[in-house]
């Protein structure tokens, strides 16, 4: 089997609202497709959700790498041997690894489809047969944050994430009421989105703790791993667990994480770690660590939602409750099903691949020009 085409196709598909955290406020979600054609017409797709702050590059650049760089690279190639697939686009260029990962996922998505199974099976096969997803709040007043868990835990939710920043004062607050709303069997998460120091988290831990969190996300700048381990230390005294997410990047990363005792938890997602080779190998070095890992990108489209479903399927070391909802806050998608999560959790989805298709009038829809989007 060859790799005969390579199609890269940038599409702006619109949120139900603006979202707004740290590093951006947003009404449409840009990302990269990619469709792999090989030998005989089987296909595999792959899809990135770059987001500014999250992502080291912006969409626009990963398109032009696509299309400038790996599509010519990838034509005659087996699509079923990822190692040389990696071992050609890794080297080429410096960097982009959610492009790398576009193309790693969309040729494990047509080596699973080839044999005829799911890629949750190619990865070595799932060991959950139910996937639970983990809501989130944003930095709302104590009153609106309340009542939008509330809705959440109705709908079936068990646990959601709280965005903090601005002041600790008025995040104890917002954390309190979310508390107080959902009662004691509901798993709370707060995210600081690196915008504290070191300091201004461990005050903010304590004074939090009394509300029992799951872990407090990624509080301090993901350069400062020293700060974040003096955190984690005065956290877990109080019995509050820290997760590393923006720090965490390539495999050498994690290994600096894992040697400061920088965190509890890392988050991992198979886009910002270079593909599910990668990811699966950064989750295996996390658990022999004694580290648990969170999966999620919060924006991903249909085709990246359900290649982190997948991957976190396979995994006891992946924590409850997955990150990837961008089809709760997306208005549309550019897959034939749009996945529905709206009542926190699924049955583990089949194959073959992904179990996906591309709706190819919704790629036109929602087609930009790369010269624009630049």
């Amino acid at each position: 089997m060859k790799i005969e085409r390579v199609e890269v196709f940038g599409v702006a598909v619109p949120l139900v609202g603006e979202y707004k955290n740290a590093y951006l406020s947003k009404t449409v979600q840009k990302s990269a497709v990619v469709r792999i054609t090989a030998t005989g017409g089987v296909v595999g797709l792959g899809n990135i959700d770059p987001t500014p702050g999250y992502s080291k590059e912006q969409v626009s650049g990963h398109l032009e790498v696509l299309r400038s760089k790996f599509a010519s690279l990838l034509i005659g190639m087996d699509p079923t041997n990822i190692h040389a697939i990696l071992g050609t686009i890794e080297p080429a260029v410096e960097g982009y690894l959610d492009s790398k990962a576009a193309i790693e996922m969309a040729c494990v998505d047509l080596a699973a489809r080839a044999a005829g199974m799911s890629v949750h099976t190619y990865l070595g096969g799932a060991v959950k047969e139910r996937l639970l997803f983990n809501a989130w709040i944003g930095i709302l007043s104590p009153e609106e944050a309340a009542r939008e868990t509330l809705g959440w835990k109705q709908k079936g939710f068990r646990s959601a994430k709280i965005k903090v920043g601005g002041g600790i004062e008025a995040d104890r607050d917002r954390v309190e009421a979310v508390r107080e709303a959902v009662g004691p069997d509901f798993e709370l998460r707060i995210d600081a989105n690196a915008g504290y120091d070191a300091e201004t988290s461990i005050r903010l831990a304590k004074m939090v703790a009394p509300f029992r969190l799951q872990h407090f996300e990624q509080p301090v700048p993901d350069h400062d791993l020293a700060g974040m381990a003096r955190v984690r230390k005065e956290a877990n005294a109080v019995g509050v667990p820290i997760m590393a997410d923006e720090s965490v990047l390539d495999h050498a990363s994690l290994i600096r994480i894992i040697k400061m005792d920088a965190a509890d938890i890392v988050k991992v997602k198979v886009m910002k770690q270079g593909g599910f080779l990668n990811t699966r190998r950064m989750i295996a070095t996390a658990e022999a660590a004694g580290i648990r890992c969170v999966v999620g990108h919060g924006f991903g489209l249909g085709v990246n939602t359900m290649a982190e479903i997948m991957l976190a399927a396979t995994s006891a070391n992946v924590v409850d409750g997955l990150e990837c909802v961008g089809p709760l806050k997306t208005a549309d998608d550019i897959v034939t099903r749009k996945l529905d999560l709206s009542s926190g959790g699924i049955a583990l989805p089949g194959g073959p691949g992904l179990g996906v298709t591309l709706d190819d009038a919704k790629l036109d829809k929602y087609r930009f020009d790369v010269k624009a989007a630049a």
